[in-house]
């Protein structure tokens, strides 16, 4: 099988040739785009997103050999959430290569974070599944980079961490509010405020529902602590 010029360029930014092209093909096929005779990524999607999580779970492991677990949790999540897949694959210009539907391509598919941290996570499944685990996992290291060893020492889910905040004060969990959403569909802003029942509260912007959420819970962490 010969791999369109778009493919074969996003081989050589991923720094690996396959042996079964089709593999890649599926990796970049959306379910828009699926049919009887053409698979989607979904599935892909799901063994990428178990191999990534043991490489990135022995990496941390290696990175800070006397971090407990509770420090080891957080700094995986950072490096495993969608968002995390998503970063590395605008690193990778992978947008570029996503097959799509007319109706998701028209509404910004190739820059929306579900579809590329998504089809990230399909190509490291396909490069598994064409090169075996060494392959994936060199493939990750050297994606993911520095990004390993700079995560936050105390990185932590703000929205967690705030919650733990107002429990050990007696106070009910935060509540968050959605105060506006603008910008086109495909690259939404929302706003959302982080509320606590003692009055204090904090707001942030940010791509996602869930990145303002923790940004606004970052936020209002942030003031609480400087009082």
């Amino acid at each position: 099988m010969k791999l369109a010029a778009e493919l074969k360029a996003l081989e050589a930014r991923l720094g690996y040739r396959f042996q079964q092209p089709e593999l890649l093909v599926r990796a970049v096929t959306h379910s828009s785009m699926s049919s009887p005779t053409r698979s989607d990524n979904q599935r892909l999607e799901f063994l990428g997103d178990r191999v990534l999580g043991l490489v990135m779970a022995e990496a941390v492991l290696e990175a800070d050999t006397q971090a407990t677990e509770g420090q080891l949790a957080p700094r995986f999540n950072a490096l495993v959430r969608k968002e995390a897949c998503a970063e590395v694959a605008r690193d990778i210009v992978l947008g570029d290569a996503l097959k799509l539907g007319r109706s998701e391509m028209m509404s910004g598919g190739r820059r929306k974070l579900a579809l590329l941290g998504d089809a990230m996570e399909a190509v490291i499944a396909a490069v598994y599944l064409d090169g075996g685990f060494d392959a994936a996992k060199a493939l990750i290291i050297r994606l993911w980079g520095g990004r390993i060893h700079q995560v936050e020492a105390d990185a932590r889910d703000a929205k967690t961490s705030l919650q733990e905040w107002a429990q050990a004060r007696k106070l009910p969990p935060p509540q968050y509010e959605t105060i506006s959403r603008s910008g086109p569909d495909h690259a939404p802003v929302f706003t959302i405020a982080a509320r606590l029942k003692n009055g204090e509260s904090a707001e942030a912007s940010a791509g996602s529902k869930r990145q303002a959420e923790q940004a606004a819970a970052k936020a209002l962490l942030d003031r609480l602590e400087a009082k």
